[in-house]
Parts: C-alpha cells; structure tokens; sequence
C-alpha cells in the first residue's frame, strides 16, 4: 500500500492531522474551512498532489494505521474506534472491502 504525501502546505497540513489522528471525521467543507479554501480547491488539490480523492486518502491512511495495529495484537474493535469508524462492523466492511478478508483473519 503507498500513501503519497502532498507537496501542497495545506493539503500536507490535512494528511499530517489524519496521519497523527486517524479518528478525525471532518468532511471535505471542514478541512477547507481550516485551511481557508474551498472545498472544491481541497478536492482538486488532493487529486493533483496525491492521485488520490480525499476519501480515498483518509481510507488508505486509516488501513495503513489498522495494520499495524492489527499486527501488534490490537482488539478490532479498538482499532475501529480509533479510525474513526461509528462501529466494529462498518470498520469490517471497509477492510473487507479492500482486502477481501476481514481485519480477525488478516495475519492469520
């Protein structure tokens, strides 16, 4: 899995906050406000510097943090929590979604 980093200070300023609290849930409108542009400017910003759209971004990010915390030991529903999921099952549909397995049968 690859997670490009923007270049962009204010998309980076984004990525960074995600990075450091993978449970923020702020929609596109939120972050734009932050970072004082549109929030079509953070959609284009992020497709142009990342390759990526924002949710996509935030998704890889937050699988990127569940497998580490999968591989050290971590209850899935803790991870789930602190990705920023309303619930275990709605986390479990992501991560089957993308890998195909849920997150219990990953590192098995």
């Amino acid at each position: 899995m690859h997670l490009p980093l923007p270049t962009d200070e204010r998309i980076r300023f984004i990525c960074e906050h995600l990075l450091s609290y993978p449970d923020n849930t702020f929609t596109v409108a939120e972050w734009a406000e932050r970072v004082e542009v549109t929030s079509k400017t953070v959609h284009r910003l992020f497709t142009r510097e990342t390759g990526m759209s924002f949710v996509q971004w935030r998704d890889q990010a937050r699988l990127l943090f569940a497998l580490r915390q999968i591989a050290n030991g971590r209850k899935i529903i803790d991870i789930a929590f602190e990705c920023g999921y309303a619930s275990p099952s709605a986390f479990t549909a992501m991560f089957r979604r993308h890998f195909g397995v849920p997150p219990s049968s990953f590192y098995d």
